[in-house]
């Protein structure tokens, strides 16, 4: 792993001669290179900004991302981005956005990463490129107890709260038509809806459902999971070079133990 490392960070001493300070996108700085030897050529801007791992996330995803005070992002992503910063030398800043913009940050260069207990799914993967996945995630479904919902079939034709961009939302629009699906912009919206009576239900990951409903009384989870998924990490298709770095970092991390600690950390055996 040192090794590894020692050739990452000479990579990004090499860029940051080259690029004169400049501090934009990968695009922009590889402009200063030509007519650079090949070894510069290949030695690519590793992240976005010199110095930084920029994350983007939503942090309305507790216990993967969330506030305490309202500034400061925790979790068990903000946790697994600060070991992989630090495996890299660099600094991690964390932009909080709506999840529907996260791949497209990630595929236009803004950020480096995306980390938001987002799903692998096919169509993501025609825009980014995911690494290893860190953790394993399961769609279930909120309800109101004594709700005549008793089994995922009872979904047809009932109202369904979704966050949008997510799994849920997809599944939910193939499964029950995108006329039963009603899409807000976070979790927390999306359960005052079924509180007040707005939908039947909400589809969210198994986490952040069983928090909502430790906050509000007379919120259950149906016994029958909707759908199992991997969590891993969005990176732009044209960095490779960081999406290697980042997968040995996980596979040594998952090896030793220290992913799952965080993990049990945030979500007790």
């Amino acid at each position: 792993m040192k090794k590894f490392l020692a050739i990452i960070l000479s990579a990004l001493m090499i860029f940051s001669l080259a690029a004169c300070g400049e501090t934009e996108t990968t695009t922009e700085a590889q402009g200063d290179t030509t007519g650079a030897p090949e070894s510069e050529e290949a030695a690519e801007q590793i992240t976005v900004q010199a110095g930084k791992l920029i994350m983007a996330t939503n942090a309305t995803f507790p216990p993967y991302e969330y506030t305490e005070d309202g500034t400061t992002i925790i979790g068990i992503d903000a946790e697994i981005a600060g070991i992989i910063a630090e495996e890299l030398g660099l600094e991690l800043e964390i932009q909080d956005m709506e999840f529907g913009s996260i791949i497209t940050a990630v595929q236009t260069g803004k950020v480096d990463i995306g980390l938001a207990g987002m799903t692998v799914t096919e169509e993501r993967l025609q825009n980014v490129n995911f690494t290893e996945s860190y953790a394993k995630g399961v769609q279930v479904v909120i309800i109101p107890e004594g709700s005549e919902i008793k089994t995922i079939d009872d979904l047809a034709g009932k109202k369904i709260g979704v966050q949008e961009s997510t799994t849920g939302h997809i599944y939910c629009e193939e499964d029950f038509g995108a006329e039963n699906v009603v899409a807000y912009s976070n979790g927390t919206q999306a359960v005052q809806a079924l509180i007040s009576g707005k939908v039947d239900c909400v589809v969210i990951d198994n986490n952040p459902a069983n928090e909502f409903v430790k906050a509000n009384e007379g919120l259950t989870i149906l016994d029958t999971a909707y759908a199992d998924e991997d969590y891993a990490a969005a990176v732009s298709k044209d960095n490779t070079a960081l999406l290697d770095a980042i997968n040995e970092i996980l596979k040594a991390k998952i090896a030793d133990g220290t992913i799952q600690q965080i993990i049990e950390k945030y979500i007790p055996a």
